[in-house]
């Protein structure tokens, strides 16, 4: 059998057999050159990001409303064919599902408007514009990269996860302008002020 050391490249990673007392043989076990693969990983239950819209999970048709996630780079330990492993989990995209049948994929997992410090309604590179008033089930996909560590550093594993974060309701409303002479300051009577 070979020698599991020589097994340690990005394609065959193996977990070497624990060694055992000469009278008690066994034979070769699978796990000595069997790869570890992404989906090996995906019972480290990576954490699923989860959406926030802005302002307050409401929005005006018509203007974008912006988006973030809270997904970020973390890690998981348990164990794989018996041996207590480390997994690391980084974002690489991020699929943005806001409800109305659009999608769109960033790399980024969204900054609010203030720390773009941008004013409000401003389109972001994970915003949306609603064209219709409603509620809408918005959600975020998170596609992670893994490392794993077996206790002599990190390596990584070739593929991603997709992990789906929960539903945010995000209410869409219809703004109405109206045409007047004056503003509420100059005249608090007139139409739509809070006086009238």
């Amino acid at each position: 059998m070979a020698d599991c050391d020589s097994l340690w490249d990005l394609q065959k990673r193996c977990v070497p057999v624990p060694e055992r007392p000469a009278d008690d043989p066994a034979p070769e076990d699978p796990r000595a050159t069997q790869p570890i693969t992404i989906t090996d990983l995906a019972s480290f239950s990576p954490a699923p990001g989860t959406l926030a819209g802005e302002p307050d999970n409401l929005g005006v048709a018509g203007l974008p409303t912006n988006f973030t996630t809270d997904a970020a780079a973390h890690t998981r330990t348990g164990t794989l064919f018996s041996y207590p492993v480390t997994a690391r989990f980084t974002p690489a995209s991020f699929v943005f599902r806001y409800g109305d049948g659009q999608t769109r994929t960033a790399t980024t997992a969204g900054k609010t408007w203030e720390a773009l410090r941008v004013p409000q309604f401003t389109p972001t590179d994970t915003s949306h514009t609603y064209a219709e008033r409603g509620t809408y089930q918005a959600s975020v996909d998170t596609v992670y990269t893994a490392e794993i560590d077996l206790g002599t550093g990190y390596f990584p594993i070739s593929g991603t996860l997709t992990i789906p974060g929960p539903p945010q309701s995000i209410q869409i409303y219809e703004a109405r302008t109206a045409l007047v002479a004056h503003t509420c300051d100059e005249d608090p009577t007139a139409e739509g002020c809070p006086a009238s």
